[in-house]
């Protein structure tokens, strides 16, 4: 088995396309090769070694589809949202320990004054004038060559950090190998190959994007078309100029897209998807329902994260053997059910853990983190996800929430996923996340942001009536808040912890 992002790209015909943009000419995998090694050149005649980090800060992009590819054949790559201010910068580069820094030609942004700071060399990236991705590196002053040397399966490949939305967020180092059988899962789950096309809407600073869209499509052979970042408006545009036969997304972006999809019938026939893919969020039973009808294909939802370089389990592709509410059955590594607190497996609902060689070895520099996350049982290590959930008879994984955001309401454990199910159920309802409060004597109350279908209209009694016709009394959300938008993390994610206090719901808000 291929155990380098190198070795994906290596046995594919030459004349293939492989990374594309609407309104631009394909690069073709013989291109991607000939760029990848005059990249590796550029980066060791200027003082860059194969152990070395390189950040990289552009926007969505052929351009960083391609750098991220060549740049992580010849060092560590640590992709960084373009969005940071430069405080965030300063503190992501330095707890990287970067060598150098990868921008745009003219670019002068706050990525740049964080890495004077620390004395990182910078990588000016120029554009080149032919097909898409093609580009030029070029360091600022004067450098030493470094020693020759490709990475091999055990060096260190990319670099990204967890979210940290309830503490400092972790180093996740991923080898050459990790992504190199993430990507393999991937092609395999989705049965890609050389006639398949991707649309890419998904942030490339994001392992879902790096991943199942860019990796796993050049292991097959595939090509990819990288549109500057997900617009609901220019999305059908793009599907009509590309042709894609699949996209991958994330539930808020399937959501904006299903808003516009009764004007755009004409597109959605002229161009049939073989499939549409969804992770890194629950998605909605009655969403996946949706496209599945409005696409004329199947919706495979999958259950990925960071330290796991994206994909664990996957729903299959054949006809109808997808579940609503359920994230599908182990799509690579090892996927079993942990007690919570005891270092074992068990049946049941529990932790949801897995093993396999596309999981990171271990947090950076963090033994507390790795001594919390990762345990040995029956002979295998295991990777703790903080993920609640249960595996069915037909091994398909229900998950039923975060463990941290499981809301304990007087001691009574409620899942937001489940109550999140039931209010997307009531027909004025287009988007709800459920959430714990702060409450002085039960500690959490439940509560919920939702936003209304276009046109529609309820209030808050009336959802709460509505879900107390369907769920026990403690489940029932005691706040309802209805918005326009609910708000989201930088990957179009919905986030539960921190909304009470983002939404100015704190202790005594019952």
């Amino acid at each position: 088995m291929t155990k380098t992002l190198r070795g994906l790209i290596a046995p594919h015909d030459a004349a293939l396309p492989a990374i594309g943009a609407p309104g631009r000419e394909w690069m073709s995998f013989g291109a991607l090769r000939d760029l990848s090694r005059a990249v590796e050149a550029e980066l060791r005649a200027r003082g860059i070694a194969a152990s070395d980090r390189v950040a990289i800060v552009l926007p969505n992009g052929p351009e960083m589809a391609t750098a991220f590819v060549t740049i992580a054949q010849a060092a560590a790559t640590a992709p960084l949202n373009p969005a940071y201010r430069q405080e965030e910068y300063e503190f992501y580069l330095e707890d990287l320990k970067a060598r150098a820094l990868v921008v745009e030609e003219g670019y002068d942004g706050p990525a740049l004054a964080a890495a004077r700071k620390f004395g990182l060399g910078i990588l000016r990236l120029r554009a080149g004038e032919g097909p898409a991705g093609a580009f030029t590196l070029h360091m600022e002053g004067d450098t030493r060559p470094a020693a020759p040397g490709t990475p091999g399966p055990d060096d260190v490949a990319l670099i990204l950090h967890t979210s940290g939305t309830t503490s400092r967020p972790k180093i996740v180092p991923l080898l050459q190998s990790n992504i190199a059988a993430s990507a393999d899962n991937i092609r395999r789950a989705l049965d890609l190959t050389p006639a398949d096309r991707c649309l890419n809407v998904m942030p490339l600073f994001h392992i879902h994007g790096l991943i199942a869209a860019v990796s796993a499509s050049l292991a097959a052979g595939a090509s990819i078309s990288c549109a500057p970042g997900f617009d609901a408006l220019r999305f059908f545009g793009w599907m009509k100029e590309v042709r894609p036969t699949w996209y991958t997304a994330v539930p808020t972006m399937h959501q904006a897209i299903l808003a516009r999809a009764e004007r755009n019938r004409d597109t959605i026939a002229e161009t049939p998807l073989r499939f549409i893919r969804s992770s890194s969020a629950s998605l909605p039973a009655q969403v996946m329902t949706a496209l599945s009808e409005t696409f004329g294909a199947p919706v495979i939802e999958a259950y990925g994260m960071t330290e796991a370089t994206h994909q664990m389990t996957s729903n299959p592709l054949g006809q109808g053997a997808q579940i609503p509410g359920s994230v599908g059955r182990e799509a690579g590594p090892m996927v079993r059910i942990a007690h919570e607190v005891e270092n074992r497996l068990t049946e049941g609902t529990g932790e949801v853990v897995i093993s396999g060689p596309n999981v990171t070895p271990g947090y950076e520099g963090n033994p507390e983190a790795n001594e919390k996350n990762f345990f040995i049982a029956d002979g295998t290590r295991w990777f703790r996800t903080g993920d609640q959930g249960a595996i069915d008879a037909g091994g398909y994984l229900r998950l039923t929430g975060r463990l941290k955001e499981i809301i304990n309401r007087g001691g009574e454990k409620i899942s937001p996923l489940e109550v999140d199910g039931i209010l997307m159920d009531h027909p004025a309802v287009a988007q709800v996340v459920t959430f714990g409060m702060p409450h002085p004597k039960l500690g959490e109350e439940v509560a919920a942001a939702l936003v209304l279908r276009e046109g529609a209209s309820a209030s808050e009694r009336e959802i709460r009536d509505f879900a107390a016709g369907r769920l026990a009394d403690f489940k029932v959300p005691r706040r309802i808040v209805i918005l326009d938008e609910i708000p989201k993390g930088a990957t179009g994610k919905l986030q539960r912890i921190g909304l009470a206090e983002k939404l100015g719901l704190g202790d005594g808000a019952a």
